[in-house]
């Protein structure tokens, strides 16, 4: 990238940063070229994309940003990263990354904002065992209604029984 282009592509980045909804920083070493093309398509469908970043460029536009601090710390930013973010379901994006990382055992996931808060590598991996968003939504729906149809349903016989009383009744005066 030429010298030139550096600051629009910070300002880019950082209104990116800025718009996503959660970010994962990924150590991408060991990653062939097919397998990158493989991860990006998977991400595609999760509606997400995976961006290589220089660290410096990342540092900057994270700052501009006003991400995390931890996200810009030295320990973190070191060796080669990419950046894959997402407007909708972060999770989904960690999910997407742990199964491949079970299949090729690269990337490795660094750290992570989701929906505001930083998170470390640990916390990033328990999160990706959770069920999407969506999920978890339809399951306290789904929770929620459970004693409601019940009672509609005892509310319901007595109903039933009531006219089955009126009927015999009305059939015998």
């Amino acid at each position: 990238m030429k010298k030139s282009e550096k600051p629009y592509f910070v300002d880019n980045l950082s209104e990116e940063l800025k718009a996503a909804n959660g970010y994962v920083l990924v150590d991408f070493n060991g990653l062939s070229v097919k397998m990158q093309q493989e991860l990006k398509a998977r991400l595609r469908e999760i509606n997400a994309q995976m961006v290589i970043v220089k660290n410096t460029l990342f540092k900057l536009s994270a700052k501009k940003a006003n991400s995390h601090p931890e996200i810009m710390s030295d320990t973190v930013l070191t060796g080669p990263t990419a950046l894959i973010l997402t407007e909708d379901d972060p999770i989904a994006i960690l999910q997407v990354v742990s199964k491949f990382s079970k299949e090729f055992e690269v990337p490795q996931l660094k750290v992570g904002i989701i929906e505001g808060s930083f998170y470390n590598k640990e916390m990033l991996v328990k999160l990706s065992q959770l069920p999407g968003k969506s999920v978890l939504q339809a399951q306290v729906v789904g929770s929620i209604s459970a004693p409601l149809y019940a009672i509609v349903t005892v509310m319901q016989g007595n109903l039933q029984k009531l006219i089955y009383i009126l009927d015999q009744k009305s059939k015998k005066g």
